[in-house]
């Protein structure tokens, strides 16, 4: 691990039980970011982006802390195997640091009604902050100017209104263990990231897995996601995407309740915005006789219960094991052509 010794203004490597305390910054990417080649160079102070190294290196140093890990600096990009490194390891990064200062360059802590405004800051639509913002147990908000704006847990109430995470999780990072899969990835279902992939890649550690990075490969990482995911849960809420309104099985539209429209489309999500309805499909409570799935060269192999509705409707219904959040009087069905 890379991280900026903020006395000496220089970046050190260490490993293992070698790595001391350290903080670590959460921003948005702009112009002139300050990268891994430049910080050797003397000239690197005279770019945009190195206000945000430099102000959140005092902060490190009131904090009494030496380190900070800057994602811009402290990455060898030009390396695809650090890079991978690096992303596979950034939510532990994240939660190991003693600190994470969020810097919201756009917000500004005088203006009339800041807590309004605070929720318009694009820090909360990028696909990396989500991460950054549930994996540290201590998160400070800053505004353009580096004023205090509160921390995790005085804002908790602001947060979870703008990002639709329960105040539980916010105090204690692990609790997201205890959410289904599907309000886990609703939670990122507005956020962009600039490289298609990177939707993906974001999420690697909220959902526990590794992977290898395919820069290239656009969607296909989000596929590739799932399949992983699907390796360590049985949890089925991760198939209850594009939920609309509950509907009856003799009331199912010719193209069914999930599909937004007429064209089949293959079982696993193409992107979180498809579970921006989903955050409240839970997955009954799991059972030792619960069928397990998996990918073959084939696609998913998976034994659900099927109902047959009206000859009216479009194709079978495949029910999940799942349900409605504190509703146990049916179960989600997923449309099959």
């Amino acid at each position: 691990m890379r991280l900026l010794n903020v006395l000496m203004m220089k970046l050190e490597e260490y490993s293992g039980s070698q790595i001391p305390a350290y903080d670590i910054l959460s921003h948005c990417w702009g112009t002139e970011e300050v990268a891994f080649g430049d910080i050797n160079r003397s000239t690197w102070r005279e770019k945009r982006g190195a206000s945000k190294i430099i102000n959140a290196s005092l902060q490190c140093q009131k904090g009494r802390n030496h380190h900070i890990w800057i994602d811009t600096c402290c990455i060898d990009k030009s390396s695809s195997a650090e890079l991978s490194e690096a992303i596979n390891s950034m939510y532990n990064w994240y939660a190991q640091s003693a600190v994470c200062y969020a810097y919201l360059e756009d917000i500004d802590k005088d203006v009339e009604d800041v807590e309004d405004e605070t929720g318009k800051s694009r820090w909360f639509t990028r696909g990396w902050t989500l991460q950054e913002l549930i994996a540290p147990q201590k998160v400070i908000f800053f505004d353009k100017n580096w004023n205090y704006l509160g921390d995790k847990e005085t804002l908790s109430t602001l947060l979870s209104k703008i990002t639709t995470i329960p105040e539980g999780v916010l105090a204690d990072p692990s609790q997201h263990r205890f959410c289904s899969l599907a309000r886990k990835m609703s939670w990122a279902a507005h956020r962009e990231t600039t490289r298609a992939e990177d939707i993906a890649y974001c999420l690697l550690g909220l959902f526990e897995v590794s992977m290898p990075l395919l820069y290239g490969e656009g969607a296909r990482a989000y596929i590739r996601l799932q399949e992983e995911i699907i390796k360590e849960t049985d949890d089925q809420s991760l198939f209850a995407w594009g939920m609309r309104k509950p509907v009856a099985p003799d009331k199912l539209e010719p193209r069914g309740q999930l599909f937004p429209s007429a064209s089949v489309v293959g079982v696993f999500a193409t992107h979180p915005t498809d579970f921006a309805g989903s955050a409240n499909v839970v997955p009954f409570p799991s059972k030792p006789d619960r069928l397990a799935y998996s990918m073959t060269n084939r696609g998913l192999r998976i034994e659900l219960p099927i109902l047959n509705p009206s000859p009216q409707s479009y194709g079978q219904v495949a029910l999940l094991d799942c349900h409605y959040e504190n509703d146990f009087s049916g179960v989600i069905g997923i449309t099959l052509k």
